[in-house]
């Protein structure tokens, strides 16, 4: 699965983690993965961006961006498989990231469920799993 990839139905909640596992392609400049209860409306947007070597994350209100956060300590490279876990709390989303950095995001919005997940650009999933 490379490209576009939503899931309407997720039922993300706190205390739930989700695994995954992809290959970043070799000339990619990013991929994000969006969770919240529409493309519209997003709790945690988690976005590599290789041309710039910085994790965007931010939120996503009524079809308008948020304050974003920018973390500069990106450890994806393209051609590379990666696994990284995204767990939701109460109060925040948390990545741990594949070589143990964490990056964590404010839940603003206050989600107590996610259904809809969306994984765009450069990453092919080999593996996805709530936990």
């Amino acid at each position: 699965m490379e490209g576009n990839v939503e899931i309407l139905n997720l039922n993300m909640k706190p205390g739930n983690t989700l695994k995954v596992k992809g290959k970043i392609s070799a000339d990619t400049v990013g991929f994000s993965i969006n969770l919240g209860c529409s493309s519209r409306d997003l709790a945690f947007h988690f976005n590599p961006r290789f041309n710039e070597s910085v994790i965007v994350c931010n939120s996503k209100c009524s079809d308008s961006w948020q304050t974003e956060h920018r973390d500069h300590h990106l450890p994806f490279f393209r051609g590379c498989t990666v696994k990284f876990f995204i767990e939701m709390l109460l109060d925040k989303f948390r990545v741990k990231l594949p070589d143990g950095h964490e990056v964590c995001f404010p839940n603003w919005h206050g989600y107590r469920n996610i259904s809809y997940v969306s994984i765009v650009g450069g990453l092919k999933i080999i593996s996805f799993k709530l936990i």
